[in-house]
């Protein structure tokens, strides 16, 4: 499925504050993703907004809440939201992340992990098959942050990745400061971890920086990308068949010239390795 998805280059995180000075710097910039729960049946000034940074960048949704963790399955109403602003879209391929957001039919407001377990893995596939009969547009599955190893975990977190990949035939988002977060939180050798991970299956890279809070590295989104995590990326890109490489910034945003920067310095390491020219 993933095969033959065309290559994007470097990109951001759509956030409004930075609306003016991304138009001002079309390009440095790549393509764009969107949060696609910002867009699920909205008003007509965001469909706006929505159409006019189609009519410049390629746009990519990432959806937050689609649960694909959840045992009591997909919310069909939620899912037909998604698969609208898809279609409106027409983007290569859109994502989601490996998690649960809802769970007894109450949304708990964040993305919760999963144990690595082949009862998950089971959840996830079916409900990522319920999704794909919906959306055809290729979806690829993001691996996500967690504080520990969730209790009923029997496998690694880069074999359960690839197996729920396998099954499914969806391409991985990989974000590489997760990656890093959790084998640090975790206790684990990254070395280890690397040497394991399904680099083939890899469509798209985030990184972002993040934080240290109580002993824990948080994924907050909000500092700049550290140098242990450019150090991955270099790794995953000379690893993976990378077609996209996107920066995530939420708070504390930066003048715009350092989002320009890091996006350089992304799109120089894809050189290195001859993901594009």
């Amino acid at each position: 499925m993933t095969t033959d998805l065309p290559t994007l280059g470097v990109g951001l995180g759509f956030r409004p504050p930075f609306l003016a000075d991304l138009f001002r710097n079309r390009d440095g910039v790549d393509f764009l993703e969107i949060t696609a729960d910002h867009y699920l049946d909205v008003n007509g000034e965001k469909l706006r907004e929505l159409d006019l940074l189609a009519e410049h960048f390629p746009l990519v949704p990432h959806g937050l809440d689609l649960s694909l963790g959840s045992a009591e399955g997909i919310d069909p109403r939620y899912l037909q939201s998604l698969a609208r602003l898809v279609d409106r879209l027409k983007p290569p391929w859109w994502s989601e992340h490996i998690a649960f957001t809802r769970a007894g039919g109450i949304s708990i407001g964040h993305l919760a992990p999963l144990p690595f377990s082949r009862e998950a893995v089971d959840v996830v596939v079916r409900n990522v098959e319920v999704v794909q009969r919906e959306i055809s547009t290729p979806l690829i599955l993001e691996n996500i942050t967690s504080p520990l190893i969730v209790p009923g975990s029997d496998m690694e977190e880069a074999d359960f990745l690839t197996e729920v990949l396998d099954r499914t035939g969806c391409g991985l988002l990989c974000d590489v400061t997760n990656l890093y977060t959790n084998s640090v939180n975790h206790g684990q050798d990254l070395d280890h971890v690397l040497a394991r991970w399904p680099w083939d299956r890899v469509v798209q890279l985030h990184l972002a920086g993040g934080h240290w809070d109580d002993g824990l590295l948080i994924d907050s989104h909000a500092h700049p990308v550290p140098s242990e995590v450019w150090a991955v990326l270099d790794r995953a890109v000379a690893n993976a068949p990378v077609r996209g490489i996107l920066l995530e910034r939420d708070e504390n945003l930066p003048p715009f010239k350092e989002l320009l920067a890091d996006l350089e310095r992304a799109r120089e390491a894809g050189r290195r390795s001859g993901r594009w020219n």
